[in-house]
């Protein structure tokens, strides 16, 4: 199947995330500029200076570096305390994941080059952003904590809780990106996951040993750096590092089945496996509530 037929997906990303995520920032800004007119200023300035550093350093298009702004900024508001520090919040994962998975991309470009799967020169999309770190704002908003709060039996007395299943999404979707980018350069040929049969190096579905440890690693690290940022606990670091992983090997999964089928283009596939990293750290929490999280 012709990928540009499942460009639909990538705009359905976007339209679930992007309105979602700006209406809860602008609610938000509204409540933390009556409360604490710092928090709001700080948040917004560093979330478009982070923008504005993305699209400079040619990591997006100008669109994706506004994206990635407006995403940031409600991560960062999901995890202001007061008195206020900008680093006790969701930006120190974020600048660590974008980090890792930019070292990551820019590693071994003339292979992949050579490969065909070296990333545009213009970086990513807005589509590409919000599949890679809109479920973990999506998540993090005022109206989902209020639905997992009445769906689910996890009973803690501040929404920081909650936060683990966006850490999740965020330790999985720097996983899958610096796997697969590192495994390129420095895991050989390949095996696919659902057959163990070698395959070329890019192949969807396709892991590798050096990749998958990457990717474990890269796991560890965001988790780790968010839950000591949000004095989280260490509950939450083997939660939400523990369901990036499993959301590395979905995604893995969707990528040698749903993909290669054509029924899934990449955004989809990443989008699908931040919310199962996502899921799975609230089935986590749902089945062996643990006070340590919050």
């Amino acid at each position: 199947m012709d990928p540009q037929s499942l460009r639909w997906q990538s705009k359905l990303v976007l339209l679930i995330v992007v309105p979602a995520v700006a209406a809860s920032v602008i609610f938000e800004a509204d409540a933390w500029a009556g409360l604490a007119p710092l928090v709001a200023a700080w948040t917004l300035g560093l979330s478009a200076a982070l923008g504005v550093l993305a699209w400079v350093a040619r990591a997006g298009t100008p669109a994706a570096a506004a994206t990635g702004a407006l995403l940031n900024a409600s991560l960062m508001f999901a995890t202001s305390d007061l008195p206020y520090r900008p680093w006790e919040t969701a930006l120190a994962p974020v600048l660590i994941f974008l980090i890792l998975t930019s070292l990551a991309t820019r590693s071994g470009c003339t292979r992949k080059q050579r490969l065909g799967t070296a990333e545009e020169r213009h970086g990513r999309n807005a589509s590409q952003v919000a599949a890679n770190l809109g479920l973990a704002a999506l998540v993090s908003t005022p109206a989902m904590h209020i639905w997992l709060a009445d769906a689910f039996p996890i009973r803690y007395s501040t929404r920081l809780p909650f936060f683990t299943t966006a850490l999740a999404a965020l330790a999985e979707a720097a996983a899958d990106t610096v796997s697969s980018e590192l495994g390129q350069v420095l895991g050989g040929r390949p095996w696919m996951l659902t057959t163990l049969r070698r395959v070329e190096p890019g192949t969807d579905g396709a892991i590798s040993l050096a990749g998958t440890a990457a990717g474990v690693l890269t796991a560890g690290i965001v988790a780790g750096i968010g839950t000591v940022a949000i004095h989280g606990g260490a509950a939450m670091l083997w939660v939400s590092w523990g369901a990036g992983v499993f959301g590395l090997f979905f995604d893995s999964l969707l990528g040698a089945t749903l993909e290669r089928w054509g029924w899934l283009n990449n955004d989809g596939v990443n989008f699908l496996s931040t919310a199962s990293a996502a899921a799975f750290a609230l089935a986590t929490m749902t089945a062996a509530p643990i006070p340590g999280v919050g």
